[in-house]
């Protein structure tokens, strides 16, 4: 076999020893539970699976160095000085490798490995423990939320979480795709490479979406734009761009008249429904059906979702539109900032409308909206 040849082999055969250490990690990594500090497990787990001499992770907001393998020396100054100066090097005489650790623009940490590591793979591992420390660190703010309420910063409190939970997804594309950067014919380690980049570009679009519709809480900043909108197609467009969460359960849409619509903005019922029926998702027993109604009446269209799950107590009912405010059912709790009723209450309001909920064992639970035939006095 002719030298080049062997060397090829050789290379492919690297390549593909890195992205299966690669997959073992995003795998070890997501499965972190993400209210424990994640930094010492990382760290750790870099030492075992790349089988490295040394691996050093700084988190910056908590002030703590993480480190796994044989001592690095002047490891504090270090750190903080890849973190400050932005350092990203490899010195292949030492075998060390040195990142900073990013969210954005934003420095969040840093990473110092000394082992056989691709400088690639460096950069990647790089991205996905600043989304391990990005996730942690939005999780453990969520117990600051009613402090920031009661100071009235929760605008600001919610933003961040959110900004948070955008950038989150993007860098795990970036990350994903750097695994892939080299590869020609996808491996199966290459195609869960690709389902990563499939799931998290979904929850991307997601959830910015849900920060631009955020951005206008405000009820005295929404400016409806009336014009005359079908219902049907309405509530056929949120049902789609919700069918992922919708899975596990049967959607019946029921209009009083195929025909029904409103004088209304189009883009503010969208995101009151698409709350109503979110929440529906979450909440709902498996393989249950949501219902979807909407109804004409005199003066004013009632657009409703109803659903079986959970009971909410009678103590929450009247509060589980306030922004920030997620019922006492413990036992049903599910990730989120406790925003997105207050949304479909503010659309309601922006078009003199107004939200109501009900909620029993026998007869489910169902919130409500009520949108005034002309807009009301907008």
């Amino acid at each position: 076999m002719r030298p080049d040849k062997c060397a090829k082999v050789t290379e492919d055969e690297r390549r593909r020893d890195e992205l299966d250490m690669l997959r073992r990690f995003i795998e070890e990594a997501t499965a972190l539970k993400p209210r424990n500090k994640p930094g010492s497990h990382l760290a750790a787990m870099l030492h075992r699976i790349f089988q490295l001499e040394s691996a050093a992770i700084f988190d910056v907001d908590l002030d703590e160095i993480y480190q796994a393998g044989e001592p690095f020396e002047s490891l504090p100054d270090t750190m903080r000085n890849i973190c400050i100066f932005g350092t990203v090097s490899d010195d292949a005489e030492t075998g060390i490798s040195r990142r900073v650790l990013l969210m954005g623009d934003l420095p969040i940490g840093a990473l110092l490995l000394r082992g056989e590591t691709h400088g690639g793979i460096a950069t990647t591992l790089a991205s996905l423990i600043a989304i391990t420390f990005d996730r942690y660190h939005a999780l453990a703010n969520e117990s600051r939320t009613e402090s920031a309420r009661q100071a009235e910063q929760l605008r600001t409190t919610v933003l961040d979480s959110l900004a948070h939970a955008y950038k989150t997804p993007l860098t795990a594309i970036s990350a994903a795709s750097e695994g892939l950067s080299a590869l020609g014919k996808l491996s199966p380690a290459q195609a869960n490479l690709v389902a990563l980049i499939d799931e998290q570009t979904t929850a991307l679009t997601r959830l910015t979406t849900r920060l631009l519709k955020t951005s206008k809480l405000d009820a005295t900043q929404m400016i409806p734009h009336l014009d005359r909108v079908a219902i049907l197609p309405l509530m056929e467009d949120v049902v789609a761009s919700l069918a992922e969460q919708l899975a596990n359960v049967t959607i019946n849409i029921v209009l009083s008249r195929d025909d029904l619509s409103l004088q209304c903005d189009r883009g503010l019922i969208i995101a009151l429904l698409t709350q109503f029926v979110d929440n529906a998702a979450k909440y709902g027993d498996i393989g249950s059906v949501v219902t979807i109604h909407a109804a004409e009446h005199a003066t004013e269209v009632i657009l409703s979702v109803h659903s079986f799950g959970p009971v909410i107590p009678a103590a929450d009912i009247d509060r589980v539109f306030d922004r920030f405010f997620r019922s006492s059912v413990s036992e049903n709790k599910v990730p989120g900032t406790g925003i997105g009723l207050s949304v479909a209450k503010r659309s309601a309001q922006a078009h003199g409308g107004h939200v109501w909920a009900t909620s029993s064992a026998d007869k489910g639970t169902a919130f409500y909206a009520s949108i005034p035939q002309r807009g009301g006095d907008l």
